[in-house]
């Protein structure tokens, strides 16, 4: 091998493995997996059709996603869990029924997540890729 092709490799080695750790070190939540699994677990949480999960626990903070935001609000995700919706205008009472469930379901898995000693509060996050999965294609603005 010659000296180009070997200092070529070193430097192309040392990137593959800088870009590795930075990957694992965004990755690599232990925590988060646990705290998903506690949300997993409680019915009230798990029984409904939009899974909540904890994207992330940095200092205390935990970020659950969600699926509605200003930039997507609920009357647009509800119709894509529940299609008997679709249609439907925003007072109509099943509806408003709907909406309620889902306040109720989410307010839940903020108080399970709460409940934890390590997070001291909670933030969401919309979850695009679980709307985009939908085919509902929403910029991301927290």
């Amino acid at each position: 091998m010659d000296r180009f092709t070997r200092n070529y490799s070193v430097v192309l080695g040392i990137i593959v493995i800088a870009v590795f750790v930075m990957w694992m070190r965004s990755t690599w939540q232990p925590r988060v997996w646990e705290i998903n699994q506690v949300l997993e677990s409680d019915p009230a949480v798990s029984d409904y059709p939009y899974q909540f999960r904890v994207l992330s626990l940095e200092n205390g903070v935990a970020t659950i996603s969600t699926p509605r935001s200003a930039a997507f609000p609920a009357i647009q995700f509800l119709p894509i869990v529940y299609p008997e919706l679709a249609g439907l205008s925003d007072d109509h009472p099943a509806m408003v029924k709907a909406q309620q469930s889902l306040v109720d379901h989410q307010k839940r898995a903020m108080e399970v997540v709460e409940a934890l000693p390590d997070v001291k509060s909670v933030t969401w996050g919309l979850d695009v890729q679980w709307l985009a999965d939908h085919g509902v294609q929403v910029q991301n603005t927290r």
